[in-house]
């Protein structure tokens, strides 16, 4: 039997970097404040005239993260435009120490500090997404700033081992024009629209804006699973060997429409009204068909088998959303506001293979599911500014989602129907105050409270758990002014479980259930992992823009969840049967730390002489470790050792042309996840490009090519143990997407 825990093997961290980024962003920390020094220093008198200020919208979101006592990125329109990606997850990919999982090109889930799902904290103006939002689903055009925690604070909540990721969405302008962008892309033969309208309101006694996108996208798959496995029987081994290829290509067509608003009204005394509808619809239809091709050998003798089959997935959600904030000034120095969402949302999917053979590989299976999710906040917010420069805020919320589920399969006659809930509510209070005019601090303390329960056919499921979070932050300047900076982080964060770790549903394995292909289900008795984190963090703002900055953490993980594999004889699902299943349990402690680097700046504000182009640079290096799972790479799931991005942005003086362009890199690993249970993420190289031609001020062409250097996406799972033997290790090709778009002010 084959005994290595994975046949995979990353490269070593020194030979995995990419040269060049590495260079330029460790060049650019050791010399770029030197070369700043040695520019800003006089060559001869000067005489004073007056202090005059210009400051783009850039300056004002650097403003804003160096005057912040808890740390806080600021990411505002301009950078968010600058590239021209149809997705905000295309943006997000870039930002320091963030992630997205999956193959390049078609989103995922993301991940702060390369760490798993649950771990990131995403809010929406503020408050949490409602269940089934995903934040690939919003367009850039959507969005006025996105703002990065990178340690929790008692307001913004302490479900943040992570950080925070808080998305604020467009406001409105009267007196700016209309946004209107066409654009059409070109993937692999196949062609996709989409259109973007950001309409200012111009009525009097309203301010706000209405914002619009719509789509119709059709994304090509390939996707090869070669799978190996061995089984020891009575000491004969392999007593039996199975070699098998899962070949499968596809066709996604998904079409939608993305809405939202923001309407403003003012009253007297300094009182106001916000409301923001917001809706997703989204369809999605594909067709694939797969091959199976397996070699097995018993006893010496060997056999061969195939089978194809077709699929076919349909699948919609609708989500409607209404969010309100109503402020009011109760004096010169308080504030209240009062926060609101009521929420629906509705998914219906349907999965059908249809055997093509005879020969059972590749089974007739149906799956169906049907939800609806009914979610509603409150929450009330006090803040006094008291005269000795204490800025006290003090809050109350509440969170509450209902499910309402059923879900078929063809394993079991019986019809899944789950019924669940959650209930959240929590209390906080933080002081942000300066101690002098070096020093200034930033302290909270958050209770929170979750409830979940559920009824299903396996009975009543219920969970509880409460939290108790002290948060403190310091920021430190050596001298009044100064544009040099150190922060310094104390807190205690958490992840809960969710809905669907807790009370999910069986979910089945659409091939032949084994260690690498198994069923999923829920588990009411998780706990919630706990976390006590610090952040250290060294920061050098530029006049005119510009900043390098480094920060170091480490949080220490107790009860950490994690998903494993056992083998259930008889489950409810499936009677009669042993299944191999993958259910989350509590696993124990884990630790994790990095290094997070970060350097931007126009390249004339260091060497004189040189163009202007923008430089923006980040590379972060992680380690994490396990400790009830034996090394080596016991790491967090889906943690890489480090990711990096190099990006730079030059606007022709000659002509009306900007260009630039961003590499975003991840190299591979593997992670032991139990003393059976590996898996493998292979290296992530993302190129992307750009061109705008402004053909006037309200006019301009962006040409796009993302994924400019496809290559092969390889991912894979093992499990050795108990006498059994699989690795499984999937290829999933992908492709440039070239991107024309007509953009308009009207």
């Amino acid at each position: 039997m084959h005994r290595n825990t994975f046949p995979f093997r990353p490269a070593p961290l020194a030979r995995a970097l990419p040269a060049k980024p590495a260079c330029v962003l460790l060049c650019s920390l050791s010399l770029l404040s030197t070369a700043w020094a040695q520019k800003a220093a006089p060559n001869a008198p000067v005489q004073a005239v007056g202090e005059v200020e210009i400051k783009s919208n850039r300056d004002n979101d650097t403003d804003v993260r160096r005057e912040s006592t808890a740390a806080k990125i600021v990411i505002g329109r301009e950078e968010i435009d600058k590239q021209g990606d149809a997705s905000l997850g295309e943006v997000l990919k870039r930002l320091p120490g963030v992630t997205i999982q999956g193959t390049p090109g078609r989103g995922g889930a993301i991940r702060m500090r390369g760490m798993g799902g649950g771990y990131t904290q995403i809010l929406l103006d503020g408050q949490r997404v409602p269940p089934g939002f995903s934040v690939d689903s919003l367009t850039p055009e959507q969005v006025e700033k996105i703002e990065i925690l990178r340690a929790p604070t008692a307001e913004t909540g302490a479900r943040a081992i992570a950080g925070t990721i808080n998305i604020v969405l467009r406001e409105g302008q009267k007196a700016n024009p209309d946004d209107f962008k066409l654009g059409t892309s070109y993937e692999h033969g196949k062609l996709s629209q989409q259109v973007n309208w950001v309409h200012n309101l111009k009525t009097e006694g309203v301010n706000g804006t209405f914002t619009l996108s719509s789509f119709d996208t059709r994304k090509p798959d390939d996707i090869s699973t070669h799978t190996v496995a061995e089984v020891d029987a009575a000491g004969k081994f392999p007593a039996i060997a199975t070699d098998k290829v899962r070949e499968t290509v596809s066709l996604g067509h998904r079409q939608g429409v993305h809405a939202n608003a923001r309407l403003q009204w003012r009253g007297e005394q300094g009182s106001s009204l916000v409301l923001m509808p917001f809706l997703i619809y989204s369809d999605y239809d594909n067709h694939g068909q797969t091959t199976l091709r397996q070699t097995d050998t018993v006893g010496g003798v060997t056999s061969n088998r195939s089978d194809s089959a077709t699929q076919d997935t349909q699948s919609r959600f609708v989500m409607t959303r209404l969010n309100g904030q109503w402020n009011r000034r109760l004096s010169a120095d308080d504030l209240m506001e009062v926060k609101f969402g009521l929420g629906r949302s509705t998914y219906k999917f349907n999965f059908i293979q249809a055997s093509m053979g005879g020969t059972g590989l590749l089974p007739n299976l149906t799956q169906n599911q049907d939800f609806t999710d009914l979610s509603t906040s409150l929450t009330g917010k006090l803040t006094q500014v008291l005269k000795n420069g204490h800025q006290l805020v003090s809050g109350l919320e509440y969170e509450g989602v209902t499910r309402d589920e059923n879900a078929t399969t063809t394993v079991s006659d019986d019809t899944g129907d789950l019924k669940a809930s959650t209930r959240r509510w929590a209390a906080y209070t933080q002081d942000e105050w300066k101690f002098n005019d070096n020093w200034s601090a930033h302290a909270g303390l958050r209770y929170e409270n979750i409830v979940t329960s559920g009824s299903s056919m396996d009975g009543v499921r219920r969970n509880t758990s409460s939290v108790l979070s002290p948060l403190l932050h310091a920021l430190w300047r050596p001298s009044p002014g100064s544009r040099d900076q150190i922060r310094m982080s104390l807190t205690r964060s958490y992840k809960t479980p969710t809905l669907y770790n807790l009370v999910a549903l069986p979910a089945l394995s659409r091939d032949a259930n084994s260690p690498t292909s198994t069923d999923r289900v829920g588990n009411p008795d998780l706990r919630p992992e706990l976390a006590t984190g610090i952040d250290l963090a060294a920061e050098r703002y530029f006049v005119g823009g510009g900043l390098v900055s480094a920060n170091i953490f480490r949080r220490n993980i107790t009860d950490l969840i994690r998903y494993t594999i056992n083998q259930q004889i008889n489950p409810s699902w499936a009677p009669g049967q042993t299944r191999w299943v993958s259910s989350p349990h509590n696993v124990g402690a884990a630790v994790t730390q990095g290094l997070e680097l970060e350097a931007k700046f126009r390249l004339d504000q260091v060497w004189d002489g040189v163009w202007p182009v923008d430089i923006r640079s980040n590379m972060s290096f992680f380690r994490s470790q396990v400790k009830d799972v034996p090394g080596p790479n016991n790491r967090l799931d889906q943690q890489p050792d480090m990711t990096a991005n190099l990006g730079a942005d030059y606007r022709m003086r000659s002509a009306p042309l900007t260009m630039g362009g961003n590499v975003n890199y991840n190299p591979d690993y593997s992670t032991r996840l139990s003393d059976a249970q590996s898996a493998y993420q292979g290296t992530k190289k993302v190129v992307d490009v750009y061109g705008l031609w402004r053909y006037s001020p309200a006019t301009a062409l962006r040409l796009t090519v993302s994924n400019l250097t496809p290559r092969d996406y390889i991912t894979g799972s093992s499990y050795i143990g108990n006498g059994i033997s699989e690795v499984a290790r999937t290829t999933t090709r992908n492709w440039q997407n070239i991107t024309l778009r007509l953009e308009m002010k009207i």
